[in-house]
């Protein structure tokens, strides 16, 4: 019965999704965990690292997108998060992007895509195999497909388990400037 609900949990948690939620969370700070080589020009972070980049009370309006090089929708939609890291960069919108791809393909996968794809944008890999407590932790409604994201300005929270348009994604964001 544990390995059949763990193979359920897997395939949801590695499934593209487009079904849209939003929701109100708030969480925690937590320390810092970054990885050693040979992955030196990628963060890696386990989730009590990562969920810094949750909760930052800056003013700014923080977009972080989960994705992997795997997803096609999320591939699909990076384009939409590198224009807007661009143009609203002078408006105090920070972008991340948080990949979810396996450890073991950083150097051979992840690093070429970025590197290909020119990504401008903050990237960062979450490598934390214990999904089943942070997801919930990131947002309480969240099933663990890809693509996710989490716009957020101090204690305003919304949350997407959904693919944007570029169009979206903007609407999205003007609601925080307001």
């Amino acid at each position: 019965m544990k390995f059949k609900a763990l193979l359920i949990i897997l395939l949801v948690f590695v499934s593209c999704n487009n079904k849209e939620k939003k929701t109100e969370i708030a969480t925690s700070n937590s320390a810092i965990e970054n990885q050693s080589e040979p992955n030196a020009d990628l963060e890696v972070y386990d989730f009590n690292g990562f969920e810094k980049f949750l909760n930052k009370k800056d003013d700014k309006i923080h977009v972080i997108n989960f994705w992997a090089t795997w997803c096609a929708p999320c591939v699909k939609e990076l384009p939409y998060f590198e224009k807007l890291n661009v143009e609203y960069a002078n408006k105090n919108v920070e972008v991340l992007l948080v990949s979810l791809d396996f450890p073991h393909l950083y150097k051979s996968k992840l690093k070429p895509f970025m590197k290909n794809k020119k990504l401008k944008s903050k990237v960062i890999a979450l490598d934390d195999v214990d999904m089943n407590t942070w997801i919930p932790k990131v947002d309480g409604t969240w099933s663990g497909s890809i693509p996710a994201t989490i716009i957020y300005k101090n204690n305003k929270r919304k949350f997407f388990e959904k693919s944007f348009t570029y169009e979206e994604l903007e609407t999205e964001v003007k609601q925080f400037l307001k």
